[in-house]
């Protein structure tokens, strides 16, 4: 059920003033980590591919990068997502950046050793940085009400901004802290990543004190009945079985991911392949990070105030804005731009109003398995957006690989309406 009469959501926005100090807190905690988390992440995300064609001796290895980092992040979401249940977010979260740390050294070691299996070890390691990233959005909705889960939410999402763009900007300090510490130019950025991720485990670590997913669950136990079982422990993908509200969030997820992946990542060989010289290939990825991360905020005020169904519209609509000028326009360097941009906040808006439609959808027993095993299929999908991409821009050229995902993201487009009339009345939407 995602609306309620006026009354109850009222009912549900006037927490107690301790409570509303706690939330506050806890999205002060979530956001200067995800600074530190996303500053390490961005100082190593175009290194990796650099240091996996170094040390492998071919440049046919570098997308292996991101590759296992996208494996590392698929894997790691549902041990996290147990940790979470069993011992709070606080130790799941820590220990999630500190596995990230400890990858980014052995990726150190690997680049002075020249060994690329090692590399390889380190490059998953730190893609649980990344599913540390996605499941720190979900520790922002915990406390939160139904009025203020997208915005809470969305504000997490936001902070991963400022390490993205900062990141890319440490390649030569990283060069020259290289030098001094006697390691390959390439590693210097690790050496940021590593400080970076166990700061922000300190963070985790000192400042979520209370917990606020076992706080969550502490005021569920409370609010049974006397003399009521507790509710029975799930795996998530068998909830996702039996909701159909979450299953949809899943999937919207998803498939919003899989496309922004499939398109994002062959816009740099196109444009290449196009004669664009290396800065319009930043400028516009670059963009697209910003579309990304930057107006989350606004999208959950969107969700927020109309509705998390209606801002995951406004997210497809966005996407398929975005997937048919890339049809339109593959041959113009502007066109190709707009579309990345018009991506990157096509998927923001989904991603922001899904999460917090499905958290919403469960209670909180029952959070946290089934946000890992969202984190895993959104990865995972991702994973093979991008694997089917390349045969896709060969087959199909860059055009048609626009149009094959805007068909995929209409199918949810449809899904999505057909949800809107029961969504209005305040009923459980079929799906």
């Amino acid at each position: 059920m995602e609306k309620q009469p006026d009354t109850q959501r009222t009912q549900q926005t006037r927490q107690p003033i301790g409570q509303q100090d706690q939330q506050r807190r806890v999205l002060r905690v979530l956001v200067s980590a995800q600074v530190l988390g996303g500053l390490g992440a961005g100082a190593t995300l175009s290194l990796g591919a650099l240091l996996a064609a170094e040390t492998s001796g071919s440049s046919a290895w570098s997308g292996m990068a991101a590759t296992m980092a996208t494996l590392g992040a698929a894997a790691a979401a549902v041990p996290l997502a147990s940790l979470a249940q069993r011992r709070g977010r606080r130790v799941s979260l820590a220990t999630g950046a500190v596995v990230s740390g400890v990858g980014a050294v052995l990726a150190i070691v690997a680049a002075s050793l020249s060994a690329f299996p090692l590399l390889l070890l380190a490059l998953v390691l730190l893609g649980v940085g990344s599913a540390t990233g996605l499941q720190a959005r979900f520790a922002a909705t915990d406390l939160a009400t139904e009025a203020t889960r997208g915005r809470s939410l969305a504000i997490v999402v936001w902070s991963t901004t400022i390490g993205a763009v900062l990141g890319p900007n440490l390649f030569e300090p990283g060069a020259a802290v290289a030098l001094v510490l006697g390691i390959p130019p390439l590693s210097g950025g690790f050496v940021f990543s590593a400080a970076a991720q166990v700061g922000a485990a300190a963070v985790y670590g000192l400042g979520l004190r209370p917990d606020p997913l076992l706080t969550a669950l502490a005021r569920q136990a409370e609010a049974r009945p006397a003399g009521s079982a507790p509710p029975e422990r799930r795996r998530g993908l068998r909830i996702l079985a039996d909701n159909p509200t979450a299953r949809f969030a899943v999937v919207t997820i998803a498939v919003s991911h899989a496309a922004m992946v499939s398109l994002m990542s062959m816009t740099p060989v196109h444009l290449h392949d196009h004669g664009a010289g290396l800065s319009i290939v930043g400028l516009t990825i670059s963009l697209h990070v910003a579309g990304m991360y930057a107006l989350s905020p606004v999208f959950g005020w969107i969700a927020d105030r109309f509705g998390k169904t209606e801002g995951i519209l406004c997210g497809q609509a966005l996407l398929l804005m975005a997937l048919v000028t890339a049809w339109r326009g593959s041959e113009s360097e502007a066109w190709v731009t707009t579309s990345l941009v018009l991506l990157g906040l096509g998927w923001s808006a989904c991603v922001v109003s899904a999460s917090a439609l499905l958290t919403g959808a469960v209670g909180a027993a029952e959070r946290a398995p089934v946000q890992g095993s969202s984190d895993l299929v959104m990865n995972l999908a991702g994973a093979l957006g991008g694997a089917l991409a390349g045969p896709a821009l060969v087959l199909l050229g860059y055009a048609g690989l626009g149009l094959a995902a805007a068909v995929v993201v209409a199918v949810v487009v449809a899904w999505t309406l057909t949800r809107l009339p029961s969504t209005r009345r305040g009923l459980p939407a079929d799906a």
